[in-house]
């Protein structure tokens, strides 16, 4: 009796599995390039001198819609507070 490996994916679960991955791997692309962008309008408004409360600080960073983390890095450079962001 021999003993060896067994492939037990079919090529369809390979395949179903291989998707999963993929679009896994870029949902959490995604998800760092809405961090990094939060993270930058925090930094951003702080290297200003600005202080960022808790409450702003969480909506920047709860917020997932990568348009508008982009406008906000923008607004960053020429608001006259941290509230003016959301304007």
């Amino acid at each position: 009796m021999s003993v060896g490996t067994y492939d037990w994916q079919s090529d369809f679960a390979r395949e179903y599995v291989g998707i999963g991955r993929e679009e896994g791997r870029e949902e959490g692309r995604e998800e760092g390039r809405e961090e990094g962008l939060a993270q930058s309008v925090v930094l951003f408004l702080d290297a200003r001198g600005f202080e960022v409360s808790d409450e702003v600080r969480r909506r920047i960073e709860s917020c997932d819609d990568l348009d508008t983390l982009e406008t906000w890095v923008r607004r960053a450079a020429k608001v006259d507070g941290p509230e003016e962001l959301f304007d």
